[in-house]
């Protein structure tokens, strides 16, 4: 059994036996404090998995946080290589969103409540001026709010190491905050969480949309900065909470800071009048 590294939330292990090569995902207490529910995950893991994206279900354990899943022999992704797969990661998505329903549902701003009322109530410290862009982050909500895509299965929680490349496909990895969604979020969050230029954000857009035009490209910019602000607060809340060796409150003031820099910008305000327009006519084929 060797453990492998990289988790946040879990700890993860490989255990190889002479039938089998599995990874065991072992999940620590308290995990319900980041709304993490492992029914949702296990069932969308199997659905994802079902699409063709995902790592095979061998086996789960109710109650006991306890997940495992088939080992894939991949290559783990980097930023760099985020930025350089912008086509292959777009078909994955499109294969996973077009895949088995998913149950649940992630909304990040019901989520982003949820944390800032726990930090709040147990006296956690916040970045300085995270309060303050509260007024912009519903200008946000109600942008959004005004024309939804349709909502599909989303991992919702795509940072680089989620993606493996087998040498055919990409690959994606740890459904924990898996739920329908809209696929500008994942398209957005995808951004925020590769620090991907607006340039790249623009080419997922693109390579991700059969009709890509400015109102979706808007969206998903605007979900690159309300997902940076939302997950700002998993970062304070394991920064009070996890056993786990890592910097989470470095990671949470980097998300902050950038997230603040877009909701601040005085650019941000036309992306979100673009965001909140109807939607264009599907172009039809010709006859």
């Amino acid at each position: 059994m060797t453990e492998l590294p990289g988790g946040l939330t879990n700890h993860n292990y490989r255990v190889r036996t002479a039938t089998a090569d599995v990874v065991v995902r072992v999940s620590p207490p308290g995990t319900d404090l980041l709304a993490v529910d492992r029914e949702v995950e296990h069932h969308n893991s199997a659905a994802a998995a079902a699409a063709g994206v995902g790592a095979p279900v061998i086996d789960y354990l109710p109650g006991r946080g306890v997940l495992v899943v088939g080992f894939l022999t991949a290559r783990t992704y980097s930023e760099d290589d985020v930025a350089a797969n912008l086509p292959r990661i777009a078909a994955a998505l499109r294969r996973l969103h077009a895949g088995p329903p998913f149950v649940g549902r992630l909304d990040m701003f019901a989520l982003q409540r949820r944390y800032l009322a726990l930090a709040h109530e147990r006296g956690m410290c916040m970045p300085s001026g995270y309060d303050s862009l509260a007024p912009v982050v519903a200008r946000a909500e109600a942008a959004l709010a005004a024309y939804p895509e349709p909502l599909v299965p989303c991992h919702n929680d795509l940072l680089a190491a989620n993606f493996l490349d087998d040498g055919q496909d990409v690959r994606i990895i740890d459904y924990e905050y898996s739920g329908l969604n809209e696929p500008a979020f994942e398209l957005g969050n995808i951004a925020q969480e590769s620090g991907l230029s607006d340039a790249a954000l623009v080419g997922l857009v693109e390579a991700y949309y059969p009709h890509a035009d400015a109102r979706l490209l808007a969206r998903a910019r605007t979900w690159r900065a309300i997902s940076g602000y939302g997950w700002t607060l998993w970062g304070v809340i394991q920064h009070h909470v996890s056993g786990i060796d890592a910097d989470f409150w470095g990671w949470a003031t980097h998300k902050y800071d950038t997230a603040a820099t877009l909701l601040r910008d005085s650019a941000f305000v036309d992306t979100l009048s673009v965001a909140a327009a109807a939607p264009a006519p599907t172009p039809r084929a010709p006859a």
